[in-house]
């Protein structure tokens, strides 16, 4: 039997800080990281042999629950045929298939093409790639706080775990190409109308988290993506959304099929579900813009691994599972945990929202929900760590910082649910006795 203080001093050895992302190291949260050895539906088991209700869920891909057994036996069956070819397959062709067809609101389809990669760092990073690559412009405008990948040009005020680590940007960055990227902050229109008036001949590309869960979940305005879609457009630059965490989880066609206020995006990344656990994500767009890639067109993207035939079975057998059922049932469960997290820590007496995107939610330790990521930032996030801890020590694993998203899976029955809601009240307790020292 080992430890996973003993784990962690190993890990440390042979990689920097002892993790292969950095908020794995649970330093936000001042405690041990937990080394996982097994997980199946709601559950994780550490190395020590303690289970966990998770509400992590791999960061989002485990939907239908870990280790799902229609998800594992698609991939067991793709690896009885060989781990990858290097040149194409079926299975590629069916899941482009599944995501083009699902993407669709009002009788509008967005995206006509698919290009499958590996993660959505590439996704992004290829997104923009191709919208300069179309507009011949040069410049990428981004929200402060939206995290798209750690690409070069896309890590200034990038949320999520920069946030966490306190970081404005990331050294090694050139200064030429962070110079290529322009911040707003979030949720501010007249931000994005002063930016296309000072620039908008040289603007190729707006970014955007369809729904931000990077910082926190800060929703959009009402109305925000729609306005922006036609300041962009008027200006002969793109809209890119980035769908990794919402696409296909906030519902059947990602956060495009749920915003209260239509809207027409150019190119839309997709991850984490798509890949359903395996390393898979997507670009899509119109067959006009998408077959400006190679080989047909001048931008050029290629990966030895891309549509991979394992995460291709495991993407596809979890989008044919994702039907009404699960998304009812993952709705439910979201809805009782952030109900009941934003009871017990209202009967502790902490300040406090919980703001939603579909079934994704977060505590944000603040008076007034935020919205943009100077609000986030003046929370007052020193009471997440204690009620982590808190929720750790009676088996429930949350995110390890303030700055993400709880993820809800449809295999969070009603046992798993309550273990939750019984933890919540002590961890409530918890953040309502912090310090800010």
């Amino acid at each position: 039997m080992t430890t996973n203080e003993q784990e962690f001093a190993r890990a440390r050895g042979a990689m920097p800080g002892g993790v292969n992302s950095p908020v794995r190291a649970f330093g936000s949260v001042h405690e041990t990281p937990r080394f996982f050895v097994s997980a199946s539906g709601p559950h994780v088991t550490d190395v020590e042999g303690r289970e966990y209700v998770d509400l992590v869920g791999s960061w989002g891909p485990a939907i239908l629950g870990h280790a799902h057994p229609a998800v594992v036996k698609a991939v067991q069956d793709a690896a009885a045929h060989g781990l990858g070819f290097g040149a194409s397959t079926p299975g590629e062709t069916e899941l482009a298939e599944l995501i083009a067809a699902r993407v669709t609101r009002d009788g509008a389809h967005p995206v006509e093409r698919v290009r499958l990669v590996s993660t959505g760092t590439e996704a992004t990073m290829t997104a923009i790639r191709l919208a300069r690559g179309a507009t011949r412009r040069d410049l990428v405008v981004k929200f402060a706080g939206h995290y798209h990948g750690h690409s070069d040009g896309l890590l200034a005020e990038a949320g999520s775990g920069v946030a966490t680590l306190a970081m404005p940007g990331s050294a090694g960055v050139p200064a030429p190409i962070a110079a290529q990227t322009l911040v707003i902050p979030y949720n501010d229109l007249d931000a994005v109308r002063e930016v296309f008036a000072a620039r908008g001949d040289d603007i190729a590309a707006v970014i955007v988290e369809a729904a931000p869960a990077n910082m926190g979940i800060v929703p959009p305005a009402h109305g925000f993506n729609a306005t922006l879609a036609e300041i962009v457009h008027a200006h002969g630059a793109l809209l890119i959304l980035d769908e990794v965490l919402t696409g296909f989880r906030v519902g059947p066609a990602g956060w495009y099929g749920i915003d209260p206020v239509p809207f027409s995006p150019d190119l839309v990344t997709f991850g984490k579900v798509v890949g359903g656990g395996l390393p898979l994500a997507a670009i899509g767009g119109s067959a006009e813009l998408m077959e400006l890639l190679a080989p047909l067109g001048p931008v050029y993207q290629a990966g030895t691994l891309s549509g991979n035939p394992l995460a291709v079975a495991a993407g596809r057998t979890t989008l044919d599972h994702l039907d009404a059922a699960a998304y009812a049932r993952i709705d439910a469960a979201a809805t009782t945990i952030a109900d009941a997290a934003a009871s017990a820590l209202s009967e502790a007496g902490v300040a406090h929202v919980a703001q939603r995107a579909g079934n994704l939610f977060s505590i944000q330790f603040a008076e007034t929900a935020p919205t943009d990521y100077d609000s986030v930032k003046a929370q007052e996030s020193w009471r997440y760590p204690p009620f982590f801890r808190a929720m750790l020590a009676q088996g429930v694993s949350l995110p390890p910082s303030v700055f993400e998203a709880w993820f809800v899976s449809a295999a969070h029955d009603d046992t798993a649910v309550a273990r939750i809601v019984e933890a919540l009240p002590a961890a409530a307790r918890a953040a309502a006795e912090a310090t800010a020292d």
